[in-house]
């Protein structure tokens, strides 16, 4: 088991999981292996297999009856059939396993009377020494990987960033973060995004991502957050549009979820807001893109398209409005702006809760985890006075020509749904809405939604499916 030991360390050297084997008989060893399937590119090349090749190969035979093997892991399922296979006398394994051990800790296939060998099994040799040689690499490589992301998205001084301990175990969000700190518009900030889905052509890092020509049958669904919310509201409906084989890109606003929170209200603007996020659809070159927003992702996502029409198909829209500054904000809003005003760290949880009664606390606790004290609320503070209510105001403009392009130039399908219950951004501007969208058919509305209306998503990325995706 030394030698087996010594074998793991050199695993470890070569950045490999640190397992190691050797094969031994009569007292003479006769093969050894290591860890080998990043190198090797080889998902079959664990410690055992490469020492049972390398033993088949010294005797000049496939069966190794009389030969035992140790290895300083309890071996998976792969190796203890290929073990048994080889006509093995005897293993013996230093650490339990218990995520995929098949020698007792998850299955035992040693001690299956109908195979037509039996091999004897002894665990536990050496057990403190191959754990720690384990638990010593995954130590170093968290740590390493701390220190890369800590390299590649330093934090500025003039920003806060929330703790990845406040992300863990969320109730139905188990997608893997990705990030990007250069883009143009962003002077190293770090935008998180969701990516997920098929495509072609990935070349890079998450944190670096470019994206090469993906199917021309698949979809993009490009979903977009308002405030208070963060790129966990789409989560019901990420999953409907996965399971049909199609791609789901969902960002984080800089100041929500994952993304940098910058410390003061005045690092937000809508035309800065806008460009990182016409930013960050160039650096994935994105095509065959259905827009999907609601709240603050319609205020700014609306104007998007006419940037680069030719990578939008579809828009499928919920619950918001275009900023013109021509139009009188809807009572609902002005009374929203007010609340926010006077209670500018209001209670977010309770907000969502009373928003969806059938949401469950710990759904709700989510929407907070982005912000564990008020140094991290700016953006939900400089929103709400950041919708274009005059002709001059930041956003009008780029607003008011959004206006023309999806009342003149748009050419892709265009499905609204209604959060019936919603005070502020309700059937009445969504109505008026649905008047500028070309070609916008008869809303889906939901009678029991209210503001949020992706928490009863799933219906809604059905019928997206349906209207976008007929085939």
């Amino acid at each position: 088991m030394q030698l087996a030991l010594e074998q793991a360390e050199a695993a470890a050297t070569a950045g490999e999981v640190p397992v190691g084997a050797v094969v031994v008989r009569n007292g003479v060893v006769i093969a050894t292996g290591r860890n080998a399937p990043i190198g090797a590119h080889d998902p079959t090349a664990h410690a055992e297999i490469v020492a049972l090749r390398a033993a088949a190969q010294a005797l000049g035979n496939y069966r190794l009856d009389d030969c035992q093997l140790y290895v300083t892991l309890e071996p998976c399922a792969m190796c203890s059939g290929a073990m048994l296979h080889a006509r093995l006398a005897r293993v013996v394994f230093g650490a339990s396993d218990p995520k995929t051990g098949a020698a007792g800790s998850v299955v035992n296939l040693f001690t299956q009377p109908a195979l037509n060998h039996q091999t004897q099994v002894q665990g536990g040799v050496l057990a403190d020494a191959c754990s720690s040689v384990l638990q010593q690499f995954f130590q170093h490589k968290r740590a390493a990987q701390t220190l890369e992301r800590k390299t590649m998205h330093p934090l500025r001084d003039d920003a806060l960033r929330t703790p990845d301990a406040r992300f863990v175990n969320l109730p139905g969000y188990p997608w893997a973060p990705n990030y990007v700190s250069d883009l143009p518009a962003l002077a190293g900030l770090r935008l998180h995004y969701l990516d997920e889905g098929q495509r072609h052509g990935e070349v890079g890092t998450p944190d670096n991502a470019k994206i090469e020509a993906q199917p021309t049958s698949q979809t993009t669904y490009l979903c977009l957050h308002g405030n208070p919310a963060w790129s966990y509201l789409y989560r019901k409906m990420i999953p409907v549009w996965l399971s049909a084989g199609h791609r789901v890109v969902a960002p984080d606003l800089i100041g929500f979820g994952k993304s940098d929170k910058p410390k003061k209200e005045s690092a937000h603007s809508f035309t800065w807001h806008r460009q990182v996020l016409l930013d960050l659809v160039e650096r994935l070159d994105l095509h065959n893109v259905v827009l999907v927003v609601q709240d603050w992702g319609g205020l700014l996502g609306l104007t998007l398209p006419m940037a680069a029409p030719q990578r939008y198909a579809g828009l499928l829209v919920m619950n918001t409005a275009l900023g013109t500054g021509t139009v009188p904000l809807s009572p609902g809003f002005v009374a929203w702006r007010e609340m926010c005003a006077k209670n500018p760290d209001f209670d977010i949880a309770r907000l969502f809760a009373r928003g969806d009664t059938a949401m469950t606390a710990a759904e709700c606790a989510a929407y907070m985890a982005p912000f564990p004290d008020a140094g991290h609320r700016a953006a939900t503070r400089a929103f709400p006075p950041m919708v274009p209510e005059h002709p001059e105001s930041d956003g009008a403009a780029i607003s008011r020509e959004a206006l023309a392009f999806w009342r003149d130039q748009w050419a892709g399908k265009t499905l609204m749904a209604i959060g019936m219950q919603d005070p502020v951004l309700g059937e009445p501007v969504m109505r008026g809405l649905q008047r500028v969208l070309r070609g916008c058919p008869e809303p889906l509305c939901l009678p029991t939604a209210g503001h949020f209306v992706q928490e009863q998503g799933d219906a809604i990325a059905r019928a997206a499916l349906t209207h976008f995706n007929p085939t």
